[in-house]
């Protein structure tokens, strides 16, 4: 059946948490991510109901949580830190994940996107795979670290608005280095089907705003047409885009082994009979980790300001063009030699040099000096989409993963003491 999008189901929460199809058994991770997936975590809606449930949940286990956020405090980060054997907070593993998810709104679901059901062997649900899943099975797990005699403390980090830009773990992180929490590694469970992933590219999205001048159609020499200067500027984006499919530099452990420019939104013009005055648009470029994102952005505003700019002021003097980031997500590039890196390929017993060109909040974690690794359960290719489902056997996998990441870190040789 056609359900009702995301913006009529604004009120959905834990009240409303019901099962759909369920196996014989269900695992607390299971019961857990079917309760993170009935809050609309929506990145346009605020997240804090998740984060306070949370929040609440851990209290009741004596474990501490901090909260950051912006200068809207409906939107909210998470970072709790359960403590060593000894009640060392320092160093450890983090355990990462974003808390918002991508919109349902024109998409044609079978089922509610935020009332779990279970189908089968596939837990469906927004989020159930990007990556309500992996966020679910940590906090099942948190009694069993509670009762572990912990070698190096387990860090969880929960953020928001992952998908609009990274836009809320910059804030948990700084407030972490602030407090010289010092992480030894971090393990960002983004959909990877529990295979480590050791890269991925940058994000840069930016909005180009090109100002001319209005004139009446019919005097043309009168005015300064905006629309006419942003298509010359986007085909410079195009023609660097070519320029980096054909010459590189390349990485064949991408699927798309090159970094990529594309224009995705154009507005301008108010009539057809009138020079239009001004022009928006935006653009993005996903850089490979080896290629500097600056090169590309200063490319793209040197030929704006040097090339086009005193064209257009010859014309009117008042032309102006604007450049402004909307959302930077640096690249990753995973260490093989970092104990984070190859304890989870232990753990996975995967060896493979996987790269994604998805982003993530990894890059932030590596830039912020934290080695970081990217595994976690369900297969990418089904978020974002229609009827989005993270496999059972996918959450059984993470829960045996981080049952012996915690059986691991209860061993004082086994990590960080034997280098």
């Amino acid at each position: 059946m056609n359900t009702t999008n995301d913006s009529t189901n604004e009120s959905a929460g834990p009240d409303s948490w019901q099962s759909g199809l369920q196996p014989a058994v269900i695992s607390p991770s299971i019961e857990w991510t079917k309760k993170l997936i009935s809050f609309n975590t929506t990145s346009r809606l605020p997240n804090l109901a998740l984060i306070e449930t949370v929040r609440d949940y851990l209290k009741t286990l004596d474990i501490q949580a901090t909260l950051t956020s912006g200068s809207d405090r409906k939107w909210a980060n998470l970072f709790a830190t359960l403590p060593a054997y000894d009640g060392h907070t320092t160093g450890g593993i983090v355990l990462s994940g974003h808390t918002d998810v991508v919109p349902v709104d024109g998409q044609e679901w079978n089922t509610n996107p935020f009332f779990a059901e279970v189908k089968g062997s596939n837990l469906f649900g927004r989020g159930s795979c990007d990556m309500k899943g992996f966020i679910g099975s940590v906090l099942a797990l948190v009694p069993h670290i509670r009762a572990s005699q912990l070698a190096k403390p387990i860090h969880i980090a929960l953020s928001f608005d992952e998908e609009i830009g990274c836009l809320g773990a910059p804030l948990m992180i700084a407030d972490i280095q602030k407090r010289g929490v010092k992480p030894e590694g971090c393990i960002v469970g983004e959909p990877t089907s529990m295979r480590p992933v050791i890269g991925h590219k940058g994000i840069n999205v930016y909005r180009c705003c090109v100002r001319g001048h209005a004139a009446h159609s019919s005097l043309t020499p009168k005015g300064l047409n905006s629309i006419e200067y942003a298509a010359r500027l986007i085909c410079r984006v195009r023609e660097i885009a070519d320029r980096l499919r054909s010459s590189g530099p390349f990485d064949a452990y991408f699927d798309v082994p090159f970094s990529t420019a594309q224009t995705s939104k154009i507005v301008g013009g108010n009539s057809v009979n009138t020079v239009p005055s001004s022009c928006e648009f935006e653009f993005e470029f996903r850089n490979l980790p080896t290629e500097s994102p600056n090169e590309i952005i200063n490319e793209i505003k040197k030929y704006a300001q040097e090339v086009l700019l005193p064209q257009m002021r010859s014309e009117h003097p008042t032309a102006a063009i604007d450049i402004s980031a909307l959302a930077v997500a640096p690249s990753f590039n995973a260490h093989e030699e970092a104990e984070i890196t190859r304890l989870v390929r232990t753990l996975t017993v995967s060896n493979g040099k996987k790269k994604v060109a998805y982003g993530t909040e990894a890059g932030l974690f590596e830039h912020a000096g934290i080695p970081t690794i990217i595994c976690g359960p369900g297969d990418i290719t089904n978020a974002h989409k229609a009827n989005e489902f993270v496999a059972l056997s996918q959450i059984d996998a993470c829960d045996a993963f981080l049952e012996a990441l915690v059986d691991n870190l209860t061993e004082v040789k086994q990590y960080g003491e034997n280098k």
